[in-house]
């Protein structure tokens, strides 16, 4: 679509016409013809000399050049644009952020794959994580794991496939072997504290109870209450389970409890699925796009044609002098 900034500068295609008519004309006093015999050139062709102003004619073709460059220069400093297809960019709306448990039981094979055949919890917990993840549009997703120690892996991005990416190579006992569920939901609002969004979730995934954080874990639960984040608590494989790779869903209850977030156990692949389909439906909120049409201006070509109609004119004016002067001297 074409767009001009300035499409009040149109009026001054009418400028020449208005100086001519209001501007007086240039005169300028001065004998026509000076001769020593001018008296007796005038006695001999009965004619009385007087005074007058003497305008030659402009041709036709320079009249039509002139009217031409004007208005293609008046066009070029109206700035005349070229309103591309609009671009629309995601705003994020929340930071969702990802605590994933990597100690030494999520290697217990208890789960299908699709193909179903038996594989790891950690490995079911990917796959399901991968697709959770393909529709997060419209969120800032970070990713933390958590053993004997947490840490950050992927800080709050817009770059779901990276995300993706560092989850896949995630390995059992990476952080440890040891479940510091407390110190993982610490490091979380520590790295909440740094982002701009009001908005800011926290999903849990584990498979044990917490083995000595520094922060129990219902204490980081009430910290992270009082900082306004929503904590989504999962507990994964089996609840009869003895031990260290026991699960406290007491604990993981009253997190959820806490913070206005829900506790979800997945026993197999198909209960994974359905918790991250309830999560969807639970955290819906309104997607903000921001739209910019990107401008590409186009006063130059106005401007480079009347430059090449002045030069085309003077040109062929040029080479019509030049005509003349050789028919000229054949004749």
């Amino acid at each position: 679509m074409l767009e001009f900034d300035y499409p009040w500068i149109f009026f001054l295609v009418l400028a020449p016409l208005l100086m001519r008519w209001v501007l007086p004309t240039h005169r300028e006093t001065r004998q026509a013809v000076f001769v020593p015999y001018f008296d007796q050139l005038v006695k001999l062709s009965g004619q009385e000399p007087g005074t007058g102003a003497v305008v030659p004619k402009q041709p036709l073709i320079q009249q039509v050049v002139l009217i031409l460059a004007w208005c293609l220069i008046v066009i070029a400093l109206a700035r005349p644009q070229w309103i591309q297809d609009p671009i629309e960019k995601t705003i994020p709306t929340r930071d969702l952020l990802l605590a994933v448990d990597l100690s030494g039981s999520m290697d217990t094979e208890d789960f299908t794959d699709p193909q179903g055949n038996q594989t790891d919890r950690l490995t079911a917990v990917k796959q399901v994580l991968d697709d959770f993840l393909t529709r997060r549009r419209g969120d800032r997703v970070g990713l933390i794991f958590f053993g004997s120690a947490a840490f950050v892996q992927v800080p709050f991005t817009e770059d779901l496939d990276t995300c993706r990416t560092l989850l896949e190579e995630a390995q059992v006992r990476m952080a440890g072997p040891r479940t510091m569920l407390g110190d993982a939901i610490g490091l979380a609002i520590s790295v909440f504290k740094r982002s701009p969004q009001k908005e800011q979730v926290l999903i849990a995934l584990t498979d044990g109870s917490d083995t000595g954080s520094k922060v129990p874990p219902e204490k980081a639960a009430d910290i992270a209450r009082d900082n306004e984040i929503t904590i989504h608590t999962i507990a994964v494989g089996d609840p009869q389970a003895t031990g260290e790779e026991k699960i406290d869903e007491e604990t993981l209850k009253s997190i959820a409890a806490k913070t206005g977030g829900g506790f979800f156990r997945a026993q197999d692949r198909e209960a994974l699925e359905d918790i991250y389909r309830r999560l969807d439906q639970l955290d819906t909120r309104e997607i903000q796009t921001i739209s910019h049409r990107p401008k590409r201006g186009l006063f130059h070509w106005p401007l480079g044609a009347s430059i090449l109609l002045t030069l085309l004119f003077h040109l062929f004016m040029a080479l019509k002098t030049w005509g003349r002067r050789i028919q000229s001297q054949n004749e």
